[in-house]
């Protein structure tokens, strides 16, 4: 169903942000380096229930793109600490 699409539409305002917005996040394998918050979000530290619901309320307005920075670093954070 969420096939993507190479011929897509350029992408939404939204996604452009958060595949801009680099952190610096040090565990696991981003360790040293700035990632940006979209490769936290699909990497495999977050679970796809999370990551679809934090992408939809991105994008309804109702979490600032500071908040998702904090949820995405904590869970990443907490994940990569546990799998240590």
């Amino acid at each position: 169903a969420g096939e993507e699409d190479d011929n897509s539409p350029k992408e939404e305002p939204w996604e452009t942000t958060l595949k801009t917005t680099v952190v610096d996040i040090e565990v696991g394998e981003f360790q040293g380096h700035k990632v940006s918050l979209w490769d936290l979000l699909h990497s495999h530290y977050i679970p796809e229930e999370n990551r679809k619901e934090l992408l939809e309320l991105y994008e309804a307005g109702e979490l600032s793109l500071e908040q998702v920075k904090t949820v995405v670093t904590t869970i990443v954070t907490k994940e990569a600490e546990a799998a240590a």
